[in-house]
């Protein structure tokens, strides 16, 4: 089993993902003999192409791809410049996890109730400093350039570019580099520029290109905050793709390839742009440049980062406050009352899609893991160095998921797999296993492998070894990995929507459902519920391992 798991693992990721994207080609050029489809066309294209604001579509999925991708980064590589080392560094480190954990449409919700016209911000501020007794008529939710939708994914890919970046950086000793930058004259953050960054940028390459394909085909995002007139490319696919006239599947397959040349354009000016970076920081670099621009790259490192953070707490916080508020009329900037008879009309419903929730949730995190911990074992007892092949990882992530998950509805449908949770579960498990693998793999290599060599030198089988060895002293990464692998899982909108045929009810696709209906506290309510199921995960990671080791201070954040 062990020796299978890598191969296991990548056909597991690979397979489907290769299989969705044939399977989207042959419906977009008109073959898919289910629905009559019987010779290949260009008909569904020409019919796409027809579509009134299409290309203003596609615009606004290529920008945003870009725009939140360079906004992210560069908070991030600022951040880390810096503050390294600092007590904020020290505080955010502690944060990012979860950060990271709350889903995309409850940190959207959460924005929108901050920003809107009659939000909290808007409320705060009036009318002491605006004069307004009324919203003032702004479109800033929706907005027509997306501008209020990448806010949103900012706040959401700030955590895991930062994840990523901390993951990466112990491979480079990143406190030597700029020890020695420093002794040459630099101030220490353009030490870090200088000397870590070069250096970094390569290790978090594939993770930026993850962002980007994200933010380019983003649905449940785009759906509460994104424009609606037209709507960016992949909520009008996914739209085509319900439309109660199914032979509108085949223009919705050709609007998948299209979101698929959009995010591969993306890349392809992400990539572009790399060069003329890495041009004009050698020309820097070579300057030699010590102290100037020091100090604003500092303050912005440290403000953005705060800022940003803020900002995703407010958010959450805003959720709780309209959940539980009685009459409020603007501009008040509390409500007159708290009550929870919003909770009490929620609770009937709210039982099923949480269940359902939680055993899709605990379903693919426990495959994902057993894989996972499968493949590391096996890279540690053949002491394989990490594969050139580690990309494939990142697949199911780089490809937009409104591509190939069509794709493999079709494929399900023409094998006669009707909608149901396990179909659901392998969707989710597609996305949960390399984030698992991502956060549990640095652990798992760092281990000091003298506690396996002194077991076995007892005679103990790698078996038991293994359960009664490594597993202890990886409880608090295994509990993290997997509280990011349920984390990630419960924010899964579009493998739910798709594969469960709208029939499997999570509480993702429930608060998604409610953007339509505009009422604030039953939408706090519900974003709320989703907001705190991962946070309970990353509490018990925090908190088991305290309470099994209690006697074993060692243990307890081990390795």
């Amino acid at each position: 089993m062990v020796r299978l798991a890598p191969a296991i693992t990548m056909t597991l990721l690979v397979g489907p993902v290769m299989a969705g994207l044939a399977m989207m080609l042959l419906p977009a050029f008109g073959y898919l003999p289910v629905l009559g489809g019987e010779t290949l066309s260009l008909a569904p294209w020409r019919e796409l192409f027809a579509q009134p604001g299409l290309w203003r579509s596609v615009w606004v999925s290529f920008s945003t791809g870009l725009v939140t991708t360079i906004v992210s980064l560069s908070i991030v590589v600022l951040f880390l410049a810096a503050a390294s080392g600092s007590r904020l560094d020290r505080a955010i480190r502690r944060l990012v996890s979860p950060l990271l954990s709350i889903p995309h449409a409850a940190t959207a919700f959460g924005l929108a109730f901050l920003i809107a016209p009659s939000g909290l911000i808007s409320r705060f501020i009036s009318p002491a400093l605006t004069g307004w007794e009324r919203p003032p008529d702004l479109l800033i939710v929706n907005d027509a350039w997306g501008l209020a939708l990448m806010a949103g994914l900012v706040l959401k890919e700030i955590p895991f570019l930062l994840l990523m970046s901390l993951a990466a950086l112990p491979q480079l000793n990143p406190e030597q580099r700029v020890m020695m930058a420093r002794s040459l004259g630099y101030r220490p953050t353009i030490a870090w520029f200088k000397a870590v960054l070069p250096a970094l940028y390569p290790l978090i390459r594939l993770p930026v290109y993850a962002v980007i394909a994200y933010a380019s085909s983003v649905v449940d995002m785009a759906m509460i905050l994104g424009p609606t007139l037209p709507s960016t490319l992949s909520v009008s696919v996914l739209q085509w793709f319900h439309d109660p006239d199914l032979t509108r599947r085949f223009m919705a397959s050709a609007g998948a390839v299209l979101q698929l040349g959009v995010t591969l354009a993306a890349l392809a000016t992400w990539w572009g742009l790399e060069t003329l970076v890495h041009r004009s920081m050698q020309h820097w670099i070579e300057r030699g440049n010590r102290r100037g621009g020091e100090l604003p790259l500092r303050i912005a490192g440290r403000g953005l980062i705060l800022l940003t953070t803020l900002t995703a707490f407010a958010a959450i916080g805003g959720l709780a406050l309209f959940s539980f508020a009685g009459f409020w009329r603007f501009p008040e900037a509390l409500p007159q009352d708290f009550v929870v008879v919003h909770w009490l009309r929620a609770l009937p419903s709210l039982q099923s899609p949480l269940l359902t929730t939680a055993a899709i949730a605990c379903a693919s995190t426990l495959l994902a893991l057993v894989l996972v911990l499968a493949t590391l074992e096996n890279e540690y007892r053949r002491q394989i160095l990490p594969s050139r092949a580690l990309w494939l990882l990142y697949l199911p992530l780089i490809v937009p998921q409104i591509a190939f998950l069509f794709g493999l509805v079709v494929a399900a449908e023409s094998l006669g797999i009707r909608p149901q949770l396990g179909l659901v579960v392998a969707g989710h498990l597609l996305f949960v296993l390399p984030y698992l693998y991502l956060s549990l793999a640095e652990a798992y290599r760092r281990l000091d492998p003298r506690w396996f060599q002194l077991s076995r030198t007892l005679g103990v089988s790698r078996l038991r070894t293994f359960f009664q060895v490594r597993l202890p002293l990886l409880l608090a990464p295994i509990l993290t990995a997997v509280a990011v692998g349920l984390a990630i899982s419960i924010g899964q909108y579009l493998p739910t929507q798709l594969l469960g045929g709208g029939r499997v009810t999570t509480i993702t696709t429930e608060a998604v459902s409610l953007a339509a209906g505009g009422n604030r506290r039953l939408i706090g309510v519900w974003a709320l519920v989703q907001a705190v199921l991962p946070l309970i995960g990353f509490m018990l990671a925090i908190g088991l391992p305290r309470l099994l080791w209690a006697n074993r201070s060692g243990m307890r954040g081990a390795p």
